[in-house]
């Protein structure tokens, strides 16, 4: 199929963070309609952006007028497409909120995983209502965590930190790995070759927040089998570690904080503007990049922290878990191959 001959609008989405390059950035494209949904594309689309996640937006038209507005959604990871993804779900659903439908207050989405919905709230506890700040609370399904008792062998990765215990979860096998304190989840140095070995697609480090942090629990996502080393926030895990906190913590509303200490190259910012090579999409900054005064070119390699705060209920009646957080466009502009 050819594709490319219409512009189609796209946006890139900092989701679960307050302010720009901070949270989980994911790529939103609203196609015109089905026969622009060519897989191949979207997954060549998905490699050329090389986040964690490109969602794939098509309005359906065929329910009445007054309900809910209906897309179809799809995600796609820089390698393969995903069955649920939280963060490109809120994403999209600010995208759409702020920039095609802001006269709408709920939107569902039709995707792998059934029907999902997103609708405006107001911000938890109030926090930066008065700034006119938009909050989106998504409705997930809840997935259930069952026990696991082999050791996962990532030793290196680990580095001595006790671990209080293994489970796993029931939708897709991946290990929940609880340690005793935040500080160890954050001291966490990857071996990414010993967690590619693992038999499951990726490996959540969980443990409790600090006292008084305001948070009940830190998690870090390591899932290199899906094209990146380290997830910033995601939050489809969280439909699995809800419950699991929940049930320990004896809560059915939770503060989460999602650590990330992502790896950046410095050379590929500059060939992603400066090489001359064919134009595959046009776009425009919302956000001017305040690089820290001790920035240099000597710092290659440097730890790129992300991170995001989640809002989590439980409604275990409906076996769904309402996620709620923050959102900032980055960046807009077209598609043009």
């Amino acid at each position: 199929m050819e594709m490319g001959k219409k512009a189609i609008r796209y946006a890139v989405v900092d989701a679960f963070a307050t302010e720009p390059f901070k949270g989980n950035p994911a790529a939103v494209c609203l196609l015109e309609d089905d026969n622009a949904a060519d897989e191949r594309w979207m997954q060549s689309v998905a490699t050329e952006f090389n986040l964690s996640e490109t969602a794939f937006l098509v309005r359906d038209f065929s329910r009445r007028a007054s309900a809910a507005p209906l897309f179809h959604l799809r995600w796609f990871t820089p390698v393969t497409e995903v069955d649920l993804c939280g963060h490109a779900t809120l994403a999209s659903a600010h995208f759409l909120f702020t920039a095609v439908l802001p006269e709408h207050g709920m939107i569902e989405f039709m995707t792998k995983s059934g029907i999902l919905t997103a609708k405006k709230v107001p911000p938890p506890g109030g926090a930066g209502e008065a700034h006119g700040k938009l909050f989106i609370e998504l409705n997930f399904p809840m997935i259930d965590f069952l026990g696991c008792n082999e050791m996962p062998s990532i030793p290196e990765t680990l580095n001595g930190a006790p671990v209080v215990s293994v489970h796993k979860s029931a939708a897709d096998g991946d290990l929940i790995v609880e340690l005793s304190s935040a500080q160890e989840v954050a001291d966490i140095l990857p071996n990414i070759d010993e967690i590619k070995k693992l038999s499951c697609g990726g490996i959540m480090v969980t443990g409790p927040a600090p006292a008084g942090s305001g948070y009940d629990f830190f998690t870090r996502l390591f899932c290199p089998k899906f094209g990146m080393d380290e997830d910033p926030v995601t939050g489809s895990i969280h439909c699995v570690l809800g419950p699991y906190w929940g049930r320990k913590l004896g809560k059915q509303k939770l503060t989460a904080f999602q650590v990330c200490f992502r790896r950046f190259n410095c050379l590929e910012v500059y060939i992603l503007f400066y090489n001359n090579a064919t134009t595959c999409a046009r776009s425009v900054l919302n956000h001017r990049v305040n690089f820290p005064s001790y920035y240099n070119a000597s710092m290659y390699h440097q730890a790129s922290p992300r991170g995001g705060t989640l809002y989590l209920e439980l409604d275990d009646a409906n076996r769904r878990v309402k996620i709620q957080g923050e959102t900032v466009t980055a960046m807009t502009g077209t598609l043009l191959a």
